[in-house]
């Protein structure tokens, strides 16, 4: 089943790490972009949030519990094109599937041993 996917994430996070490493060994060609390093545009952050909603915000993050009630009342194309460290990591795209964190549902979607 495996192919080719993009990862959206950060290259310092412990999940995109395990994510990437797993996905690999599964047979997965992974094309990871850090959102830090590689700033999504307007429009790309429009469309992941189009994609993923609400739930791109990860709001049990300790960048989240670092903003004031000011930042936090932003809308979530403010919030994350400010702090893309905010982003639910990782979010992979695989032709029509988009998928959000690195659960077991994740790696079943993508046949990767949970």
């Amino acid at each position: 089943m495996a192919g080719r996917l993009q990862m959206y994430g950060l290259a310092h996070c412990s999940t995109c790490q395990k994510a990437q490493a797993e996905l690999q060994a599964a047979g997965w060609q992974v094309e990871f972009r850090d959102v830090s390093k590689a700033p999504l545009d307007g429009d790309e952050w429009q469309r992941m949030i189009a994609d993923f909603g609400e739930k791109l915000v990860n709001r049990a993050s300790l960048t989240w519990r670092g903003m004031s009630d000011e930042e936090r009342a932003g809308t979530p194309l403010q919030m994350l094109s400010a702090k893309p460290s905010l982003m639910k990591r990782p979010a992979i795209v695989q032709g029509d599937q988009r998928l959000l964190g690195w659960t077991a549902n994740v790696k079943r979607a993508l046949g990767v041993a949970a």
